[in-house]
């Protein structure tokens, strides 16, 4: 069988699917698109992450795939309706990368809610700008809303509990009984209470559209002054240009952007100079050890659907 492989993707597990498989990893294959087309007209199965559009011209040049696996959870990029018509199983790597995305949520959440970690500098060339750092707030004892509560949601708040915080979520797929609210401890509140009482939001949706546009400027102005949102999950889902404004204008205490409508991100006049804000380029579910835990289980599902 032909497996084809267009995004990065751990080399151990690389080796074992070539143990049994004709395997071609290109890294850069996703750029190349004449290439990529060419190649995709010979697999058996394409293994992908975010960036391979697994639609429209490509998922017309799969003529003999039967798998098309994601290196992650999202599923915007792959046209799963069209895949299924052509008897196309589509496996993405679910919770392989719930540990990674959870530590980004916590750890951004306290650098943007502490405002310290960005003075090195300064204290390296003599300045001590020790009044000026000292206005930071504790992450104990503050409330983190969760929009969404699937497998990273869940996780995300069992660490927030760990360091003292309290946790509302929101799941259009939930309701205030379902179990895993009672199970995590997590209190459930509608959208817009959660939006406007919680002092740290992360999202954690899937990219539809029900969730397009789901954080406009009015959900932005209507957070708690100094509030914290931090978006790992699709750029769709948030107005970056009212993200931007906010901050500016110190409605926003900070913010976290790790994904982006256009990626990779543009130059971006609207991000410039904005105080206390992060941006990292699609990275929050991945690290060195996610990427191998993301790997090995594609791997091994892909290897047990060829059999």
């Amino acid at each position: 069988m032909r497996i084809l492989i267009t995004e990065f993707m751990d080399e151990r597990a690389v080796d074992r699917l070539s143990a049994r498989h004709d395997v071609l990893h290109d890294p850069k294959l996703v750029d190349d698109t004449s290439r990529l087309l060419a190649e995709a007209a010979r697999a058996d199965a394409i293994i992908v992450r975010n960036r391979t559009q697994v639609r429209g011209e490509l998922l017309a040049a799969l003529a003999r795939c039967r798998i098309v696996a994601r290196l992650g959870v999202g599923l915007d990029n792959i046209d799963v309706p069209g895949c299924e018509a052509r008897n196309i199983r589509v496996i993405p790597a679910t919770g392989a990368n719930a540990v990674s995305v959870a530590e980004y949520v916590i750890c951004t959440a306290m650098l943007l809610l502490r405002g310290t970690y960005a003075q090195s500098a300064q204290v390296a060339a003599g300045r001590w700008p020790r009044e000026a750092l000292s206005q930071g707030r504790e992450i104990g004892g503050l409330v983190l809303g969760l929009v969404g509560f699937g497998s990273i949601g869940q996780l995300t708040a069992r660490l927030a509990q760990g360091v003292g915080m309290r946790v509302i979520a929101y799941d259009a797929l939930l309701d205030a009984s379902h179990p895993a609210l009672a199970e995590a401890g997590v209190r459930w509140a509608g959208l817009d209470e959660l939006v406007g009482s919680a002092d740290v939001v992360s999202l954690h949706v899937p990219l539809v559209d029900s969730t397009r546009g789901l954080v406009d400027a009015r959900r932005i102005a209507s957070m708690k002054h100094g509030a914290v949102l931090i978006n790992t999950a699709r750029g769709g889902v948030v107005d970056e240009v009212a993200v931007a404004d906010a901050l500016r204008r110190g409605a926003l205490g900070g913010a976290a952007l790790d994904v982006f409508e256009t990626e990779p991100l543009p130059p971006s006049p609207h991000f410039a100079d904005c105080p206390n804000l992060i941006l990292t380029p699609h990275v929050a579910g991945v690290t060195e050890d996610s990427n191998q835990r993301v790997s090995t289980l594609i791997a091994d599902r892909v290897l047990e659907a060829l059999g």
